[in-house]
């Protein structure tokens, strides 16, 4: 009797372990054929770059975000406390490039009692759907042969062929195409993925003067002509400083400087390229405006320049010297970069000490212009941090008549801030020229992306403008918005920085 039990459980384990064994096979052999179905589903997409380019491994960091949504709030970081771009906002960019619902529930997990806050001031009649004014076009450069005028408000920032990838080139002027706005190409040259789209371009001119320099590195008539002459091109932009690194030219790792870049570019590859600090036939307000109308004489199109600002002298002493040259004379536009703006790769200390944000800036820069009679004639861009429609909303109602952001649509684009712009290694094939990560970037469905964010990014400042009681993001003025003090409470914009009195009288 106890042989033959034992004999029934000898034979009961025995059938268990095989059955077990059996099991384990299949569930294997399952797992690598659906491994081997996910990786070349993976490989194959166009819609995720992660996943292109980190087949099947990829998705850990999609369930990892997934997870962290509830982690976060008893280990990790809090959704707005990163940096320099938190959850929040860039959570924001990328519903609103998938054209994904972008309400919320229950409510705001942004702190209004912090010094800088923004609070939009609400009128009592908000104005309805119908009562919205339609963005009518905006002139720029009255003096031009070929004056510049576009409806767009939110546009996209310098991003040079060489900072980015060929494919990110291809999707934003597709995008910008779609959604109808321009594209700065930066100051790396004009390259045909900028042209491919057939959007409207402004041309950036670095103190390298990459793409329109001559063989000694002076600028070239000859080459402004044929940048001139490409109907896309509608402005030109001399760049003499930007937010992430004021004082200091543009850097380009010789990494990232292929044949194809080193040719537009007009130098080595393989190289570092680095532009010198400013143009070296300007050092003055004078030979400034020499330069921008020599520019504009031999273009025939509108020029402007964008820096950054931190003192009000040299912008007094330009306004004077228009004043006594003729408006004509003047700028058609200047983009104020604000000092927390963004770049491929800039030194620590110039990108964290050097140059006022955009809040301190912008409002004084548009005084100035009112105080000199030059507000009509000189249109201000603001750039810097501006990703998400408030930010978009208080620059109009600071001033700006046109707002650029780079790196929101960096965000649109699929960008995760794996903070790897300068090393050549960005895993999502942005700014990065190996090939093998840029192949999970597809231009075309990362224009559709593009586009999306941009008209989504308006359709919310329209709706700031409505809860304002006006009928458009144009009509926002200083009194729309507030900012919270160190004491909690908010003071009206207008007061904080408030509108001069009266125009100085030159003579």
């Amino acid at each position: 009797m106890d042989s033959l039990f034992s004999m029934n459980i000898a034979l009961y384990l025995s059938r268990s372990i095989e059955f077990l064994s059996a099991a384990f096979v299949f569930a294997l052999t399952a797992f690598l054929i659906l491994s081997v179905i996910l990786y070349v589903k993976d490989r194959t997409q166009k819609k995720s770059t992660i996943l292109r380019n980190y087949p099947l491994i990829g998705r850990f960091r999609f369930l990892f975000e997934k997870g962290g949504e509830f982690f976060r709030q008893y280990f990790f970081a809090m959704d707005r406390e990163e940096l320099p771009f938190n959850r929040a906002q860039r959570s924001w960019v990328y519903r609103a490039a998938k054209n994904l619902d972008a309400t919320v529930a229950f409510g705001s997990t942004k702190d209004l009692r912090q010094p800088g806050a923004i609070i939009f001031v609400n009128c009592p009649f908000p104005k309805l759907e119908h009562e919205n004014a339609a963005l009518g076009p905006i002139m720029i450069g009255p003096y031009c042969n070929k004056p510049y005028s576009t409806s767009s408000v939110f546009n996209i920032s310098g991003m040079s062929f060489g900072a980015i990838s060929k494919p990110a080139v291809q999707a934003l002027s597709h995008g910008a195409k779609k959604a109808g706005c321009w594209y700065n190409t930066g100051e790396g040259g004009l390259s045909p993925y900028h042209l491919e789209g057939d959007c409207d371009l402004v041309f950036q001119i670095g103190t390298a003067k990459y793409g329109v320099r001559d063989q000694h590195g002076q600028l070239s008539d000859e080459k402004l002509e044929s940048i001139a002459r490409h109907h896309q091109v509608k402005m030109f932009e001399i760049k003499l400083s930007q937010g992430a690194k004021p004082g200091k030219g543009g850097i380009l790792p010789g990494l990232k400087v292929s044949q194809e870049i080193a040719d537009i570019r007009g130098i080595p590859a393989g190289m570092d390229s680095i532009s010198p600090n400013r143009h070296v036939d300007v050092n003055s307000t004078t030979e400034l405006l020499d330069l921008i109308e020599h520019v504009r004489h031999v273009t025939g199109k509108p020029v402007g320049f964008k820096t950054v600002v931190s003192s009000w002298q040299w912008l007094e002493e330009l306004c004077e010297l228009i004043c006594s040259r003729g408006e004509e004379s003047a700028p058609d536009f200047i983009t104020i970069d604000g000092g927390d703006g963004g770049t491929g790769a800039a030194p620590m200390s110039l990108i964290d000490n050097v140059g006022l944000t955009l809040t301190e800036s912008l409002p004084a820069v548009e005084n100035t212009l009112l105080k000199y009679g030059l507000r009509k004639r000189i249109r201000i861009i603001a750039s810097g941090k501006r990703i998400n429609p408030a930010e978009v909303a208080w620059a109009l109602c600071a001033g700006a008549d046109f707002i650029t952001s780079a790196r929101g649509f960096m965000f649109a684009l699929g960008c995760i801030q794996a903070l790897q712009c300068n090393k050549n290694t960005c895993p999502t094939g942005i700014t990065t020229h190996n090939r093998d990560l840029q192949r999970g970037l597809d231009p075309a469905n990362k224009a559709n992306r593009v586009a999306n964010y941009q008209k989504n990014l308006v359709k919310e400042v329209s709706t700031i403008a409505h809860s304002c009681g006006v009928s458009g993001p144009r009509r926002l003025h200083r009194h729309h918005a507030r900012i919270v003090m160190p004491d909690g409470m908010s003071v009206p914009l207008n007061e904080l920085q408030p509108y001069p009195d009266t125009a100085i009288k030159l003579h």
